[in-house]
């Protein structure tokens, strides 16, 4: 989950009207309307955490707070302005990081899991590992990776690191079996 991500459109001349239209993946399209002449937004289908942001000099955003992976897809913006139409659409896509765990499985082997992330993560090992990762899809669009550590030769040292990768950050963690 982010904290909050803005979305702005392109808007030459003095504006009148902006609509977003949202096409969530995973919930009913939502719609907000601000008129500038009277102030006024009118929401339909969009949950509480999407509104319009104003600052100063800039023209209105929409703000997402607490983004998460349901509100992807495409967000449309039009306005009508002194200039004429415009609109522009954005494709959000939401990231999420992985959950790092490392345990010894029954026969003493290293495993490593990277739960919920998206995209999957990638797992390597230090030292090197002949190991393979299954994955698991969940509903959400998230994957879960599961790596055990093979060793590639028998002079193994007792301590042995997962290695994930990531778009959200790169993570390792060590253990002793």
């Amino acid at each position: 989950v982010v904290d909050s991500s803005v979305l702005t459109c392109f808007i030459k001349g003095q504006i009148s009207m902006l609509t977003r239209t949202i096409t969530p993946k995973a919930e009913g399209p939502c719609t907000l309307v601000y008129r500038i002449d009277t102030n006024m937004t009118h929401r339909t289908n969009c949950s509480d955490n999407i509104n319009w942001t104003f600052r100063a000099g800039l023209a209105p955003a929409l703000e997402i707070k607490q983004v998460e992976i349901a509100q992807e897809g495409n967000y449309l913006c039009e306005a009508a302005s002194t200039d004429g139409n415009f609109r522009r659409t954005y494709n959000l896509t939401v990231l999420a990081p992985p959950r790092l765990s490392l345990y010894c499985d029954e026969q003493g082997s290293p495993v490593c899991e990277a739960a919920a992330g998206k995209p999957p993560a990638q797992l390597s090992w230090v030292p090197e590992s002949s190991s393979s990762a299954d994955k698991k899809c969940h509903d959400n669009g998230t994957v879960t990776v599961l790596s055990k550590f093979t060793a590639c030769s028998s002079n193994v040292t007792n301590v042995t690191t997962c290695m994930v990768s990531h778009p959200a950050g790169n993570w390792s963690q060590s253990i002793a079996c």
